[in-house]
């Protein structure tokens, strides 16, 4: 109740119940004729039979009682699972099977940022998200997610891009960090903060046949800023731009953004929602975007915007500085 009158949540209308038992859930929601029923979590309801409260079976039965009951009294109701370590719903997967939609609620733990996404939905799409900040008066919801994620970065520094990557249908533009430094063991480091790390390793390779950098006895290291995760194929240009930055001493043009997908002999490739990508990285004021010459036919540029489209990563390194 504290934390709750700390962030303005007690209200006449939120009613709160201590129980466990099946039943006598039921029986309290029958009673109160709730708008939305909220179970936290499913894991901990007992039901009829013997099984242990987060057992197979138990989940099973409870959530198709759940079920049963959201669709004859019309109660909206969202069943809360536990999530371990790995990403996965603690216990029995069997949750995510039997429910009409699955939402994730994502966030790092040590970053602000938290995205609510939609994992399945049987009635409507799953290629929407919601952005929101945690902040002293509870999750508040970010009104321009790309602003926020790249305010404070540093415009003269080198090894920092701009990408731009889409979350769904939803733009968003991040800064990509990449650092480069001699090593001073035996064989060099790569670390991979925000990207999948064997991406990482693979265009550092791809940087070193066909772009003629030798990061061999450098270390790597490379960061999302904001806690952010992309696993968009996209952000591969910004990041090997930011490890070319570092490597050879120079900033990037504070007023370009770029996306694009790199190949292993080093061309760039065509991503999708190109005119989408345009309009948000326009939208924050940049004058400059790099992407792959594959997108360019067909697209709407926006006015103030210059385009640069190039086929391979030297050609893109080459228009970054």
């Amino acid at each position: 109740r504290m934390r709750a009158q700390r962030i303005g949540a007690v209200n006449k209308n939120l009613m709160v119940l201590p129980e466990t038992d099946l039943e006598q859930i039921f029986q309290s929601a029958n009673q109160l004729k709730p708008g939305v029923l909220i179970i936290d979590s499913i894991q901990t309801i007992r039901g009829g039979g013997d099984a242990l409260p987060g057992s197979i079976a138990q989940v099973r039965e409870s959530t198709m009682a759940f079920m049963q009951y959201a669709k004859t009294s019309g109660i909206s109701t969202f069943l809360v699972g536990h999530v371990n370590k790995d990403g996965g719903i603690a216990g029995p997967k069997v949750l995510e099977h039997m429910v009409d939609t699955v939402l994730y609620f994502e966030g790092e733990k040590y970053a602000a940022h938290r995205m609510l996404r939609a994992a399945k939905n049987r009635f409507g799409s799953t290629n929407e998200i919601g952005m929101f900040e945690m902040a002293q008066a509870g999750l508040m919801e970010i009104q321009n997610p790309s602003a926020a994620l790249i305010a404070g970065r540093p415009e003269d520094s080198t090894g920092s891009c701009i990408a731009c990557t889409l979350e769904g249908t939803r733009p968003l533009l991040a800064e990509v960090q990449g650092l480069v430094t001699k090593t001073a063991y035996g064989s060099a480091r790569r670390m991979a903060a925000g990207i999948d790390y064997n991406r990482a390793v693979l265009l550092l390779a791809i940087l070193e046949k066909r772009a003629g950098l030798l990061l061999s006895n450098y270390d790597s290291y490379i960061n999302v800023v904001g806690g952010l995760r992309i696993d968009e194929p996209a952000v591969d240009l910004a990041v090997a731009v930011a490890i070319a930055s570092s490597y050879l001493e120079r900033p990037v043009n504070p007023q370009t953004a770029m996306f694009g997908e790199i190949g292993l002999s080093g061309e760039l490739r065509a991503v999708s929602g190109a005119s989408l990508r345009l309009r948000e990285i326009r939208r924050l004021g940049f004058q400059k975007c790099i992407l792959p010459a594959a997108c360019v036919d067909g697209i709407d540029v926006p006015d103030g915007l210059e385009i640069i489209p190039v086929k391979t990563i030297k050609e893109a390194i080459k228009a970054s500085f």
